[in-house]
């Protein structure tokens, strides 16, 4: 699944309009490197967005399409 498409997925951003904007910013970056909106997110890979001044660090635990918002959260775990 696309990074963007995650990102909204997971609800750790609202829309996917937002999320690509955050990738083409450089304010995502996946296992310590900066990331395109395009790139497939994968179980395992740990992903940090920057809001401001304050960084969410997250791991991806699983990749799916269709999530209700009640168990979004379970598709990551905060480091």
């Amino acid at each position: 699944m696309r990074l963007d498409k995650y990102l909204k997925t997971a609800r750790l951003i609202k829309r996917r309009t937002v999320a690509n904007e955050a990738c083409d910013n450089g304010l995502v970056t996946v296992n310590g490197r900066p990331a395109r909106a395009s790139y497939e997110v994968k179980a395992g890979d740990r992903l940090s967005l920057r809001f401001g001044v304050r960084t969410i660090t997250v791991e991806v635990v699983s990749v799916e399409e269709n999530v209700r918002q009640a168990d979004a959260s379970a598709l990551y775990r905060e480091v």
